[in-house]
């Protein structure tokens, strides 16, 4: 397996900013001596994604839209990536895109489906965050897109957000995994009861422990579809553990239950593609986030203790 990574310094989607800085953070934390470690080879194969700092967009050329901040530049962002991502698959490789914050999964979902599709293959996704994301302009309490990404990619928001790149619908909802979940905005909560998503909170994890919850996810995956794109917001550990985050939720999951998520998830041979989002080098110490998010990356990709 080639891994294909794919740098997404992005941070319009979010009102926090340093999360652009995330893939920089990763990197220097030795993720490639990490994957030559677990003999993996891997290509940058792209530069990073050009994307102007925000102080150097004019607001006046950007376009607008009521409730969706910066619209216009995380289109021609995740343009680029969506591309990028589906010539990976395409190609018979692994991409590992590093963000940013968690608008960039528009493009990667994009280029997923879009190659997916193309294959004849069902795809599914896990979304481990602290947050739904599932909110729409009319529910959004922010504006900001990252919250919003997950519900535009199951086809529920604005034309602009539901349309990207394939014109249609990217993943079916009820193909759709979330874990870690915490920090639920009202009228985005009503929304992913109506669309079907699967849901297991930290409540959930509480009542069922992480044992049976995690069996739970991979048989739910194995039974509906062929591949997986992981999109792990760094928010769903704990801030204790995690503190280089773009929102710091407390209450979440442990580093040890992260691993063994990720662990599981890679023993399922399901996954196609990763999302790592949301590292921000301004709130972490020490770059010890980013060392997590390596060392997760890690398990997605195969690595055991023992």
């Amino acid at each position: 397996m080639k891994v294909r990574i794919i740098e997404m310094p992005l941070d319009y989607g979010a009102s926090r900013r340093g999360a652009d800085m995330g893939p920089s953070a990763i990197r220097l934390a030795g993720l490639r001596d990490k994957l030559n470690s677990l003999g993996i080879e891997s290509d940058d194969l792209y530069p990073p994604i050009h994307i102007p700092p925000q102080e150097y967009i004019d607001p006046a050329s950007e376009i607008s839209c009521d409730c969706a901040k910066h619209l216009g530049p995380i289109l021609d962002a995740c343009s680029q990536l969506a591309n990028h991502v589906e010539s990976v698959l395409k190609a018979g490789d692994f991409p590992l895109i590093l963000g940013g914050d968690h608008s960039i999964a528009l493009g990667s979902i994009a280029g997923v489906s879009a190659a997916h599709e193309a294959a004849g293959k069902k795809t599914g996704v896990l979304w481990i965050d602290a947050h739904g994301d599932f909110n729409t302009t009319k529910t959004t309490p922010s504006g900001n897109i990252h919250g919003m990404i997950l519900a535009a990619s199951c086809g529920y928001g604005i034309e602009q957000l539901t349309a990207f790149y394939t014109g249609k619908r990217k993943v079916d909802p009820t193909n759709v995994c979330y874990i870690g979940v915490r920090d639920l905005d009202a009228g985005e909560k009503r929304l992913m009861k109506e669309a079907g998503v699967r849901v297991f909170t930290m409540s959930d994890i509480d009542r069922r422990g992480i044992s049976r919850t995690i069996s739970e996810i991979t048989t739910f995956f194995r039974e509906r579809v062929d591949s997986v794109h992981v999109s792990f917001d760094i928010d769903a550990i704990d801030p204790r553990f995690a503190p280089g985050v773009g929102i710091e939720v407390p209450g979440g999951l442990t580093y040890r239950e992260v691993l063994y998520l990720t662990e599981e998830m890679a023993a399922t041979g399901m996954i196609s593609s990763v999302d790592m989002v949301e590292v921000n080098p301004i709130h972490d110490v020490k770059n010890s986030t980013a060392r997590m998010a390596v060392n997760l990356i890690g398990r997605l990709l195969g690595e055991k203790i023992f």
